[in-house]
């Protein structure tokens, strides 16, 4: 089990950017050879508006622990092994693009909800629909309620155009190969939540999710547990987490759409209480260069 401990004093968490990102998402295109694979890191952005900082009851480093820090950084040799690298630059607290577009919950709104709104979903049972009522130590975020007209400002100019960057990335990349694996990199605490032994029982270091076997091609999830399991991880697959609304809703393997969610234990590369970057945190940049690799490396014919 590759759990480190170390602390780096010279790289600690930035502080939240406070004016609204311009753009709601970067690409880091492929300087090498493209190959069909996309990486995408959905939960890594840290840029808070200051409307939204505001109307927070919570300050910032309590509204960061939401975020899946510095996974944009892990996955950054994405590009030098031929796939581009999308990342949200605004945060998981303010828009879960890793939601359907309409998870909300009707507690947050001093409004009614219309019809179309999912108000019964078990993420926003727990508080965490595409608009966050709470972050995830189980505090809540906001001062006063909400209007539905936030809600839907927020999906328009953060969610729809992530997704749209999305699925084009994923299309060109079909239209070149005949395929593409869609890597959707993402963290998780160390320790389990919710109620009895879970909760004190530490993760494994890596979750593959695939949607029990539905969002990709078998030889994809094998594929990164072979690399991760030979450099030394403890893996599993699916538990607990199978993959969110991006796994399932562009793994299609019959139309040569591959998705598979990798979710990293925190406690190998920062200190979940201070976020601060542990030295560990360049070996799991490297190794996770060595799955892109390895699934950039399988031939399309393989996976179309």
């Amino acid at each position: 089990m590759r759990m480190m401990h170390g602390t780096s004093p010279a790289s600690p968490a930035p502080a939240a950017v406070l004016p609204t990102a311009a753009q709601p998402f970067e690409i880091l295109p492929p300087t090498a050879a493209r190959r069909p694979l996309v990486v995408a890191s959905p939960h890594s952005g840290d840029h808070y508006p200051a409307e939204f900082l505001a109307a927070s009851r919570l300050d910032a480093l309590t509204l960061r622990k939401s975020e899946d820090c510095f996974v944009d950084e892990i996955c950054a040799l994405a590009p030098s092994l031929g796939a581009p690298l999308l990342r949200a630059l605004f945060p998981r607290a303010f828009v879960d693009c890793n939601r359907e577009p309409w998870e909300l919950d009707p507690l947050m709104f001093e409004d009614a909800l219309p019809d179309f709104v999912n108000r019964q979903s078990p993420r926003v049972a727990v508080g965490l629909g595409t608009i966050a009522r709470l972050v995830a130590d189980g505090e809540a975020i906001y001062r006063h309620k909400l209007r539905f007209a936030d809600a839907e400002a927020r999906i328009a100019a953060f969610y729809r155009p992530y997704h749209a960057a999305l699925g084009a990335l994923i299309d060109e990349t079909v239209a070149e190969f005949g395929a593409c694996v869609l890597v959707d990199a993402h963290s998780m605490p160390s320790i389990g939540a919710g109620p009895g032994p879970a909760r004190a029982r530490r993760r494994v270091d890596i979750v593959l999710g695939d949607r029990m076997g539905s969002a990709c091609h078998p030889l994809v999830i094998e594929t990164a547990e072979l690399v991760l399991r030979d450099r030394g991880y403890q893996v599993i697959r699916n538990t607990p987490y199978a993959g969110g609304f991006t796994t399932r809703h562009y793994g299609r393997p019959d139309d040569g759409r591959h998705a598979l969610q990798i979710e990293l234990n925190r406690a190998l590369y920062m200190d979940e209480r201070t976020l601060v970057r542990k030295p560990f945190l360049t070996t799991l940049r490297d190794d996770i260069g060595l799955v892109i690799d390895a699934l950039g490396a399988i031939e399309p014919e393989l996976l179309g």
